[in-house]
């Protein structure tokens, strides 16, 4: 029977690697849920929208979006109709991302849709709240984690694969705002599911890490 898998972490701990590992492995749907809140994000630069001003923001929710296309066991994030991977990994996005899904109506919204999404399971979601909120009763819920340097160390060259070279002081800075800023909203703050595996994979390379959880996984199928 397909099973529903929750991954939650902090960013650039590789949940997101880990969780196309899975749904490749066991023939599941992949989705990043960060994703989403990266879109959400993106529209409201775009459209310049001050997210403490709620009208200006319930009104961008309304000319918003999100599709998704799916390409094997990953599903793409279009935003009104644009497929914007590289530009949801920009520092501009980095920035306001965290802030945006602290907001009540956005995080509803996008819940909605998560599990809309899941309901027959066979899925493999990863976030910030999937164990706790959007899927409280998956049979598999792990929580990554990885030492500080190292999450630095990642979001570094991803951001320099993108053609985006940042210095790692101002990633550091970042990802230290937005670890304090998931934690700590009053909205769905990241935590440790209950139930939850905890996977610190500082040291772990990404064919140890996917063996480890696949094998968690065909336990709970």
């Amino acid at each position: 029977m397909p099973i529903t898998i929750a991954i939650d972490g902090f960013s650039s701990c590789g949940k997101s690697t880990l969780a196309k590992d899975l749904a490749a492995s066991m023939g599941y749907v992949y989705v990043d849920s960060g994703a989403m809140y990266r879109a959400v994000t993106l529209h409201f630069l775009r459209m310049d929208i001050d997210i403490n001003n709620i009208d200006r923001v319930n009104e961008a929710l309304a000319d918003l979006r999100l599709d998704f296309r799916n390409e094997g066991t990953h599903q793409r994030v279009l935003l009104n109709g644009q497929i914007v991977e590289k530009e949801l990994r920009s520092m501009a996005v980095n920035k306001l991302v965290s802030p945006v899904a602290t907001l009540s109506n956005v995080r509803a919204e996008l819940v909605r849709q998560q599990q809309h999404i899941g309901r027959d399971g066979g899925i493999v979601m990863d976030g910030r709240d999937i164990g706790t909120v959007v899927f409280p009763n998956a049979e598999l819920k792990l929580f990554v984690t990885a030492e500080t340097q190292e999450r630095v160390r990642r979001r570094v060259e991803e951001l320099k694969s993108l053609g985006t070279p940042t210095p790692s002081k101002e990633v550091e800075v970042n990802l230290t705002e937005r670890d304090r800023i998931d934690s700590t909203r009053e909205d769905s703050p990241l935590r440790k599911a209950e139930g939850v595996v905890v996977i610190d994979n500082t040291n772990l390379s990404r064919e140890e890490q996917a063996d480890m959880c696949l094998a968690l996984a065909k336990l709970r199928a």
